[in-house]
């Protein structure tokens, strides 16, 4: 059997918020990689595609230039990385925006501010080693 990867992608245009995530994700074993916006993110999807790597799960902001959080996740799922699953971790908290994003394709919903233990939860629920 294939083993699940432990790299987890964070697409988030906050500096702080993705040291923090890597930061809460990286003590609990997982290996983190980092994208400023969704354009940014698929580069990085291509580039481990060409490599053959894998992503065990990709973490997503909704509200970022050049690309938005629920573009992205559409744009994701014309990829080898369709069945990856998505995390939405924003501010949006509305009802709409939750069913835009199931609608895309995201396979989670976190409000931030997160605690990081929640964070750790809801990955290890998805990512299971």
């Amino acid at each position: 059997m294939k083993s699940i990867s432990r790299r987890v992608l964070i697409v988030d245009d906050s500096s702080t918020l993705r040291a923090s995530v890597d930061f809460s994700l990286s003590e609990a074993g997982y290996e983190v990689v980092h994208a400023s916006n969704g354009v940014k993110a698929l580069e990085i999807l291509d580039k481990h595609s060409k490599g053959n790597r894998q992503i065990g799960m990709i973490i997503t902001d909704i509200n970022m230039p050049a690309m938005d959080g629920i573009t992205f996740i559409k744009e994701v799922k014309k990829t080898t990385f369709k069945f990856t699953p998505i995390l939405v971790m924003t501010t949006e908290s509305e009802e709409s925006k939750k069913l835009e994003g199931k609608a895309a394709g995201a396979s989670g919903w976190l409000v931030k501010p997160f605690k990081p233990e929640q964070l750790i939860r809801v990955v290890s629920r998805f990512i299971r080693s």
